[in-house]
Order: C-alpha cells, then structure tokens, then sequence
C-alpha cells in the first residue's frame, strides 16, 4: 500500500510541476483552476497519511508554519551589480557607440527586456532543488528570504528534468506585484485601516522583508528570471539562449524579450512599449539592454558599480504640473494623520486631479512640498495621485515650510509618532475625527451595510453628541432624526429601520465593522469561521489566535488588545443589550462539549489537526494549542511530543482518535 501511496505522490508531484510550468513559463494551461486544486487536494490528502513521504520541495510545502525571528544575511557568489540608465535615444545611441569602440566591432546584437518594477532576488538550485534566496542589499550581501520566496508559485522549488540539470545553478530576476492583486491588497489594507502601499514595487519589497511567510503567501507575488549568477556549467553561448533553457527548467521568463541587432532597433522597441506599457498586468518603468555573447561581455567587463554591456532605458511617467493651493491634514479611523495637497485642478491619465497624497510627514519633509508651490505630480501605479517634486525655481516668495502637527487638527489631543514607523497618529481614542471615521467605516458596504446612514448624517450625529460609539446608533429613535437638519420623518423612520435590519448581519461583518487595526472583510470571514460567536472569539487567548491559519502575530495581538479594553468590550455589551444578534456561520455546531478545552497534538489517522480543531469548535468546545492546568483533554495521536509530557505531568485527561470520536 504504502509503495503505491508513494508512486501516486510522485506522479502528482511530477504533473503539478508541470501544469505550473505550462501556466507561469508558456502561459499556456491545459487544465482547468479547478482540475488543477484537485491533484493538489489528492497530493495533500496522501501526504498527510503518509507524512514519512513528505519532502521539503513538494508543491504543498511553500507556507513555512511559525513566523522568523529575524533575516540572516547572505554572500552573493557572484555580485548582484546595479545598471546605467538613460532617459532618451540621444543617449542609447552614445551607449551604442561605447560598445563598438570597446569591442573593435559593429558585429554584436542586443536583447530588449522589459524592466518590471518588483525587487531583485537572486534564487541558489542545487542539484536542482530550491535552497536559498536572497535580496540583492548591496550587492554583496543581502537577506535571505527563503521562506518568504518559496510561497510565490511561479517560483519552482524543484526544477523539471528535461534535460540535464546543472549542479548549482543561481537565477537572477525580479519578485513583482501583479497590478490585480495590488489593487485587491490596498482594498483589503483600507478595510482594515491600514495606509495603502504607494505602488507595486513597494507592496512587493515590503511583503519579502515580512517575518511571517503566511502573510507573504496572501500577497500573491510572482516572478521573472532575467539572468543566471553563479554556475556549474554553461547554459548556452549567449544570454537569449541561456534564458530559453531556463524556460526548459520550468523557470518564468518574461514573453516580451526580444532581440535587436543594431541600435535603432532597440530604440523602435523601447518607443513601441513607451504606450503598450499600460495594457501589462504589472508595472515597468522602463527597458533593459542588454549585450547578446557572453564573451563579448568578458570583453566589456563592469565598472565598480555596474556592467558595461548593459543599461536601461528609463521611461517618462505621465507627469503633470500645477499648483497647491493648500495642504490638509486628514485623521484617519485609526488615528493616522495624513498630510494631502489641495491642487489646482488639473488633467492626468484621463481623469481631473484635486488632491494628492502626500503619504506622511516624513514624504512632506523630504519633498519641502509648501503652499503655492509649483508641483509635478503622478499616478502612482497608476491609480493613487501623488507628488513628486517641487519647482522650487517657481516658489512663491515667502512659502513657510508645513508645520509637522504635534497636536490632532480636529481634537486638539497630542500626535505621536508610531514607535515603529513613520506615522503620526492622533493619541486621543474619543477624537470625534476619529469616530466619524470609524462610524463611516461601520455604515460601510463591505461592513454591516447600513442603508440611509451616510456620511454627512453621521457628521450631524457625532456634532450634536447623539452617538459616541456603535451602541449609541442602536440607541437612536426616529424621533431624535427628524430634528436634525435636512431629516423628515420619513426619512429618519428609514434610518432607523436600517439600524435594526443590520443586527442580524453576519458574524464577520461586525468583527470587520469594529474597525479593529489590521483586520479587513478577509481575516474577519476567518475568526467568524473558526469561533463561531463573538463571545469565543472575545474570550480567545493570544496563543490560540497567533495558531490560525492566516491570521499573523501582529493580527493576534491587534484582536486580542481590541477585546481587552473596557471601553470596547462595554460598547459591545451595550450593542447586544440593543438587540445585536450577529448570525453565526452557516455550520452546524452543538454544545456538546461547551466548556471544554482540548489540545491536539501528534499525528491523526482520520483527522488533519486543523480538522480536528474545527470539530472541537462545532461541539462547543474550544481548541487550543498549548497545555495549561485549565485544560480538560488532550488529544493525543502518534508521534505526540512535548505538549503530551506535560498534560501527563499536569494530570490532564489524555485521550485518543476513538475516544475522541465517540465524544463528538
């Protein structure tokens, strides 16, 4: 049995890296999304009941379990050198006639590659096994984030055979973030009130210095090789003939290289993608050229900092210039203050531009960016406006620099800087700018969907002191509403009969209503799921909540402080005095064992761990991972360790998979 357990993973093993290679390399899938999960749930199923069998390079082993504590660093084999640039054809050409009066010869061609705008990472194979990789840092050396780059899925941890595999073979290329799943991750980012990443490129570096490979695993990167560093043998004369057999190996390579055998060609190319540029799904600021033959580029050698064979073509972002007419500061739900430009209305990539983010006071700082100043702006990625630079030729004389607020605009309460960053906050949690926030985030579609409550209601409410958290909303009676302004009693009637449809909304939408830092709509339908109620997830320690699936450390810690404040847990008290009766997830539970606590551990024969937790949990009982004196079962299977020496040692009933099932 067991050699045809370990025949079938091998073949699944073999057709998913596969089918990853005709969906990431050729762009060509000849199955289904939903054919493919199937061979991956089959390859998990049997690996969970032949755990002996699982190897670290199988396509289910990318999401490493427990956070890293830090980053190690690495040495580059072969250093990881910057590039020249250029800005128009005047300075390809003279790039051009470098490399024919270094070479001694016009016969030499090039390779055009597109320039994404994603981090450098170098990955390290042997024997044809992902092992390590790294950040490009100085060149020299740079962190390993390995665990990090193992959950991209265009990335292979192990490399097809077709054809020999080089002993050691280093690929070079770019992690990017796609420009879909950018737009869905500052989505989810607002949601949870987080500030939004300025760009792809910064969404992508950020997710890779992240200590918790889970929440790298929902950012969805991806990747394209572009070189090789460091190998054990050639593989090929030329640079377009070594990317094509990396193609072979089942590594991504971009579609879109081609290649040039004189100067005007490449600069045909780098114009013809100056305007097709905006129809990829991920963003390039530009081209790279590149020498085609290896032994020319021996011969062209490198400067200190960057290869002569090569250089890029920098394109020009649609930029527009106009004028700030002023600079607000706006309080968000959690506090943040953000600095904005008021402009001079003005036209970019086809819409009418008014404001612009200025991120925060440290980006104001930097850019001197003052009243009545003369300002270039762009679209960062190509959705959020924002400045750039400042004319200062054009500065208005006597233009005062913006005062960094060390007090909240709208409350008057200190603004701290974070501990850990680089955002100013406003201290005061009974700010009224804070609370129009919060309440216009809780009347919110993706929240609890609260028809007729908008934001200019929600402005008289909290001005004429009527609501001063959630519960003072299911409080309000129409009577109240018909004297404020613009409010007849028909409207205020729909208001109120708003209020009470959204008490039965379901579970994760009031967890995600709550506003609570760094939980969005997602991670909210999450701990719905796995409490069941509101008051099992209240009452959840912050073990338990760093040990779900997806939700991280910093979640952990943001839901367990939510719940442990008075004032919250009061407001909460308060909306379920009203009536508040969220609707539990649509799975069946029973209260069974309601007041039990279990730990699991070792391995189940009928049960995956998280399996068996959710049994718990639908019983009424509470699953959690760690073994105190207030622990009523441990579920032990085989191969139990630490976690089964002390429920022994504290008199904890241990049980197993039969018993365990008999109970539930």
């Amino acid at each position: 049995m067991e050699q045809n357990a370990e025949k079938r993973i091998e073949q699944l093993r073999r057709k998913i890296r596969k089918h990853d290679k005709r969906y990431y390399v050729q762009s060509q899938p000849v199955i289904s999304d939903r054919q493919y999960d199937k061979l991956f749930a089959e390859l998990k199923a049997l690996e969970k009941d032949n755990p002996e069998l699982v190897t670290f390079d199988s396509p289910t082993q990318r999401v490493s379990g427990q956070p890293l504590e830090g980053f190690v660093t690495v040495r580059h084999a072969v250093p990881m050198l910057s590039m020249d640039n250029t800005y128009n054809p005047d300075e390809l050409r003279a790039f051009d006639e470098r490399v024919g009066r270094q070479l001694g010869s016009s016969d030499y061609d090039y390779v055009v590659e597109l320039k994404i705008d994603g981090l450098a990472i170098s990955l390290r194979y042997e024997q044809g096994v992902l092992v390590t990789a790294a950040t490009r840092g100085n060149g020299e050396v740079g962190d390993d984030v390995t665990a990090n780059v193992r959950t991209i899925k265009a990335v292979p941890l192990k490399l097809l055979d077709g054809g020999k595999v080089p002993a050691v073979l280093e690929v070079r290329g770019e992690v990017y973030m796609p420009a879909s799943a950018f737009a869905e991750l500052n989505r989810l980012r607002d949601e949870a009130g987080d500030p939004a990443f300025a760009n792809p490129r910064n969404a992508a570096a950020g997710s890779l210095k992240l200590l918790d490979a889970r929440t790298t695993a929902a950012r969805n990167l991806s990747f394209f090789a572009y070189a090789t560093g460091e190998l054990s043998e050639p593989l090929g004369e030329n640079h377009y003939q070594s990317l094509q057999r990396l193609k072979e190996l089942a590594i991504p390579v971009n579609p879109n290289i081609q290649k040039a055998k004189d100067i005007n060609e490449v600069i045909d190319i780098c114009l013809g993608w100056s305007e097709k540029r905006l129809e990829l799904d991920y963003q390039i600021d530009g081209m790279v050229i590149k020498v085609d033959r290896f032994d020319q580029r021996d011969i062209l050698g490198a400067t200190g900092r960057a290869p002569r064979w090569c250089i890029s073509s920098k394109f020009a972002a649609e930029q527009a210039e106009t004028v700030v007419e002023s600079i607000d500061v706006q309080v968000g739900k959690s506090g943040i203050l953000t600095p904005v430009a008021n402009l001079k209305p003005v036209q970019l990539a086809g819409t009418t531009v008014k404001r612009a983010t200025l991120h925060n006071f440290e980006e104001l700082e930097r850019l001197d960016v003052r009243c009545g100043d003369a300002v270039i702006i762009e679209k960062a990625g190509e959705i959020i406006p924002q400045v750039v630079d400042v004319k200062m030729d054009l500065r208005p004389h006597g233009a005062a620099p913006f005062e960094i607020p060390t007090e909240c605009p709208n409350c008057g309460s200190e603004a701290a800087k974070d501990t850990d960053g680089v955002y100013i906050r406003c201290v005061n949690r009974d700010c009224p700018g804070q609370l129009k926030e919060r309440l216009k985030y809780f009347a919110g579609r993706g929240q609890m969907d609260i028809e007729n409550l908008g934001s200019a209601l929600i402005e008289q409410l909290v001005e004429a002191g009527l609501v001063k958290n959630f519960a003072d909303l299911y409080k309000l009676e129409a009577g109240q509403l018909a004297k404020l302004e613009r409010m007849a009693e028909k409207s205020a009637s729909n208001v109120t009969e708003a209020l009470e449809a959204s008490k039965t909304r379901p579970l994760w939408r009031l967890v995600a209503a709550l506003g609570i830092r760094h939980i969005g709509g997602q991670s909210a339908q999450i701990l719905a799921e796995y409490f069941g109620s509101l008051d099992a997830l209240a009452s959840a320690e912050l073990e338990v909540l760093k040990d779900i699936y997806q939700i991280g450390p910093t979640m952990a810690e943001s839901v367990y402080e939510y719940f442990r404040d008075p004032k919250n847990r009061s407001a909460l008290d308060e909306m379920m005095a009203c009536g508040m009766k969220p609707q539990r997830p649509e799975k069946r539970r029973t209260d069974k064992l309601a007041g039990k606590t279990f730990v699991v551990t070792g391995t189940l024969e009928k049960f995956s761990r998280r399996r068996a937790e959710e049994a718990i949990r639908q019983a009424g009982a509470k699953a959690s991972s760690s073994v105190s004196k207030k622990t009523d079962f441990v579920l032990a299977g085989e191969n139990a360790g630490s976690k089964l020496d002390k429920a022994k040692k504290l008199g904890v009933k241990v049980i197993n998979e039969t018993e365990f099932m008999e109970m539930i």
